[in-house]
């Protein structure tokens, strides 16, 4: 009567059939699973150690950064950095100790699909290395794929380009592909599996982009070693490093919590959105020859294409919206000369609203 299981870090969703199997008989073996899971003295789970590329501060991050600062919010405590924003937060000395925390981490992977498309979400074996951190608030309204964030205690790997909130480190390789039969995705359209270890190794931006051209199309070969995780084993390891793993929380909790502070005391730990454009008073008359550009929908203005006098041709981009976490053009339906520029990029947009007046050429 089981139709399909989703599992979850610490929750489990069974699909099933209750003409087949009652819910009580159901709960029964839920329960009598878990009794013995607990029981059990001598836990173990196949654990991959998968190695993957990691491009440090990425371009597609920056952009991502600087995107969120024009059109969403400006002064929040994470930008311009997210490194650096997590190196305040969880009180490292210095950037390098951040980057050397993350490149240290052998991160479990608990859960898989979370923002899509086998999207990996693992918190680091070794407490000492999990950095914490507060979500975007609000959220990024674009993230390039497969860019690699902190939240909470948790880091993704983003499966696809989209909306999100967990600050950045870097970018790594695909977590899915569908359209090719590559060794290291084992039959599979994705790359991990539950209880996989992932390490990262440093790449440059460059580098990375290569690997992501030649790994779809199975020209990159991924290091993957073969081991075992042991409950018993691991429970030793912290009970053994309990005093240094207690005074790493300590220290971090008062980083936390400091930050916090901080943000009361600066009006940053409420966010209002401007969501009204300012008034920019009645548009004047078109003259003989001028066409204007309205936009059709309401948003704000991520970037501006031309300036004064520039001259156009029909289907050029004029400015870029951004609005329902899409980018939306706004293309000039006519050869012409710009003589009017009415916006500036970050400047919320109203529909209707005048934003650029072309001049016959």
């Amino acid at each position: 009567g089981v139709i399909d299981l989703t599992p979850g870090i610490r929750s489990l969703q069974v699909h099933y059939q209750p003409e087949t199997l009652s819910l009580a008989n159901l709960l029964a073996i839920v329960v009598g699973e878990w009794d013995a899971v607990c029981a059990a003295q001598d836990l173990k789970v196949p654990s991959r150690i998968v190695h993957l590329p990691l491009s440090w501060d990425d371009p597609a991050c920056q952009l991502a950064i600087e995107k969120y600062m024009t059109t969403v919010r400006k002064d929040a405590p994470w930008c311009p950095s997210n490194l650096e924003f997590i190196r305040r937060i969880n009180d490292l000395p210095n950037l390098d100790e951040v980057y050397r925390t993350v490149f240290d981490a052998s991160y479990l992977v608990m859960g898989l699909g979370d923002v899509y498309l086998g999207a990996p979400v693992a918190t680091p074996l070794d407490p000492r290395h999990r950095l914490v951190t507060t979500k975007y608030n609000p959220a990024r309204t674009w993230t390039a794929e497969n860019s690699v964030g902190i939240g909470g205690a948790y880091m993704c790997v983003y499966g696809m380009e989209g909306p999100g909130g967990y600050q950045f480190v870097g970018r790594t390789l695909q977590m899915w592909n569908r359209y090719r039969d590559v060794a290291a995705f084992d039959g599979k359209p994705w790359l991990l599996r539950f209880f996989d270890q992932i390490r990262f190794y440093p790449v440059s931006a460059e580098e990375l982009l290569r690997i992501r051209r030649d790994f779809p199309l199975g020209r990159y070969e991924l290091r993957i070693e073969h081991s075992e995780l042991a409950l018993n084993d691991y429970q030793n390891f912290l009970t053994e490093e309990a005093e240094g793993i207690a005074a790493f929380r300590a220290q971090q909790r008062g980083a936390f919590d400091a930050e916090r502070q901080r943000w009361i005391e600066s009006g940053q730990a409420h966010f209002d959105s401007e969501e009204i454009a300012p008034d920019l008073g009645e548009d004047a008359p078109l003259g003989a020859g001028q066409h204007a550009i309205e936009s059709h929908i309401a948003g704000n203005l991520w970037q501006v294409q031309v300036e004064v006098g520039a001259t156009v041709k029909a289907g050029d981009v004029l400015v870029i919206l951004e609005s329902m976490k899409m980018e939306i053009p706004l293309l000039a339906p006519r050869d012409g000369v710009v003589s009017e520029v009415r916006v500036q990029p970050g400047s919320p947009v109203r529909a209707g609203q005048r934003v650029v007046v072309l001049e016959e050429a």
